[in-house]
């Protein structure tokens, strides 16, 4: 980004936050808003309430209250930022071009590791962001890509179960509502996937980790909504790489792991491995080794589905990591479109990096479940200003190519450290 672009953000950014106005019924909430928001856009090294409020001389007392007791709709903040991406960012629902992922849904969890047991959600758990148990916070994500363009779309605080649901001193102390109860990741995505969906979003793939692609019943979940997947599942996971010869053949004996379905199942061994090159961004392109095959899946029964799904072995040609994907694509999908749905995944993990090192996602250190929330949302808000103004500033000069292979790059947002100029 060019000094006179950098400059050019900060009336662009007042114009953007106006468009929210209606969330806020106080005109004294709706300048915190644009107070907390420039913090959360600063070249603070901190963006908790504290340093953001001296930084723009306000008490706070007033800021942290903003965040915790004043009257403002953060949900329909939430329901407005989608609204606005779909009508701004995304395409009329249709069919995209046949090599062409169209707009992906991308669904993860990550964890903020935090010190004391008073932060709504903290316990011992495993933190994603560090790679082991750790003490932490863990939220679950949805965002949304469409070619370049890269936005988050919902966050919401996972609430372990025998910790913080059934300990009822400690949901009062945190402000929990009686409402918000112990739910499993998956169930939380998928009420976003639904909330999307209310809203307008039209996914033409979701794609996720084998956190959520293991949970057999989240998957018979959106096939019952109608929307395609192409999801991580661990190698334990189970399907029938050829139809079992006994119907009455109960599944535990005949369900093979998707490893050996993939090292021994006919359909595998008989095939050549294709060479696919992923391009990335932040990272050095990557080359994948694949084989697929139609395989069926189990069950709420454990018995076998009765229609196919794609089963996608990959491996890193360079480490030699190998991964597994399930798929309930229609049978005659280009696999290439399928690995760029897949892979995209990369996308939503760029986010996190960027909202953690540079938004303050992280930041907050309330102990208001209220106050958590609204902070993930307001941080939200703030990284599609600065989509739609990458998305823009994209325009004037060419972007990035894409990889030989076609997969394409991850969208890069600038750097946020850069609108400081965004102080007005």
């Amino acid at each position: 980004m060019t000094a006179e672009q950098i400059a050019g953000l900060a009336p662009a950014f007042q114009s953007y936050l106006a468009a929210f106005r209606s969330c806020f019924p106080r005109r004294e909430s709706f300048v915190h808003l644009g107070t907390y928001c420039r913090g959360l856009a600063s070249d603070l090294p901190r963006k908790s309430v504290e340093p953001m409020a001296l930084a723009a001389g306000v008490a706070v007392r007033t800021a942290q209250e903003f965040l915790t007791h004043h009257a403002w709709d953060h949900d329909g903040l939430l329901d407005a930022l989608q609204r606005r991406v779909v009508e701004r960012h995304l395409p009329v629902p249709g069919q995209p071009a046949p090599d062409e992922p169209g707009v992906i849904g991308l669904i993860d969890e990550t964890g903020v590791v935090k010190k004391g047991d008073k932060t709504p959600g903290v316990q011992r758990q495993y933190c994603g962001a560090v790679g082991k148990v750790e003490n932490c916070v863990v939220s679950v994500h949805l965002a949304v890509r469409h070619g370049s363009f890269l936005a988050m779309l919902d966050s919401d605080l996972y609430l372990p179960d025998e910790s913080w649901d059934r300990d009822r001193d400690r949901r009062a102390a945190a402000h929990i509502p009686d409402t918000i109860a112990y739910r499993p990741k998956w169930m939380i995505a998928l009420e976003q996937v639904d909330r999307a969906a209310g809203n307008g979003v039209r996914f033409d793939w979701l794609t996720f980790d084998e956190g959520f692609g293991g949970k057999p019943e989240f998957l018979r979940q959106l096939d019952a909504r109608g929307l395609h997947y192409v999801c991580e599942v661990p190698r334990s996971f189970r399907c029938w790489p050829t139809p079992p010869k006994y119907k009455s053949l109960q599944a535990p004996f005949a369900a093979k792991r998707v490893d050996n379905a993939a090292r021994h199942g006919r359909p595998f061994v008989t095939q050549p491995w294709q060479s696919v090159r992923l391009a990335r961004q932040t990272c050095e392109p990557q080359t994948w080794k694949v084989r697929s095959a139609p395989v069926r899946l189990q069950d709420e029964d454990g018995k076998p589905t009765t229609r196919t799904y794609w089963l996608i072995v990959a491996v890193n040609l360079e480490t030699e990591e190998t991964k597994y994907f399930v798929s309930n694509a229609p049978a005659k999908t280009n696999l290439l479109v399928l690995l760029k749905v897949a892979f995209s995944r990369w996308s939503v993990e760029h986010a996190f990096r960027l909202a953690k090192s540079e938004i303050g996602f992280g930041h907050y250190e309330g102990r208001s479940w209220k106050g958590l929330l609204r902070h993930m949302i307001l941080c939200q808000l703030v990284l599609l200003f600065l989509a739609e103004q990458t998305d823009r500033l994209r325009g004037e000069k060419p972007g990035p190519d894409a990889g030989a292979d076609g997969a394409g790059v991850e969208p890069d947002l600038p750097a946020v450290a850069a609108a400081s100029a965004l102080r007005v």
